[in-house]
């Protein structure tokens, strides 16, 4: 199993994603570091499945968002 191709990739579009943060709340750019560490954690865990990149970026997502619900 090869995984380095699905994760750079992963890395890459996250990276492009997060520069595009500064304008947002606390909890929006929480939230989509999250589902950006769920999709590649996901990508990982399943070998590259889109159906487990998008699961784990909806987790992600999920969780970076209601943990920044006491950030202020």
């Amino acid at each position: 199993m090869n995984t380095t191709r699905p994760l750079a990739i992963a890395s890459v579009v996250a990276a492009v994603a997060l520069a595009g943060c500064s304008g947002m709340t606390t909890q929006q750019r929480d939230t989509a570091i999250g589902a950006g560490i769920g999709g590649v954690a996901g990508s990982v865990l399943t070998g590259g499945s889109a159906a487990g990149t998008i699961g784990g970026a909806a987790v992600g997502g999920v969780i970076g968002h209601e943990t920044s619900k006491g950030k202020k």
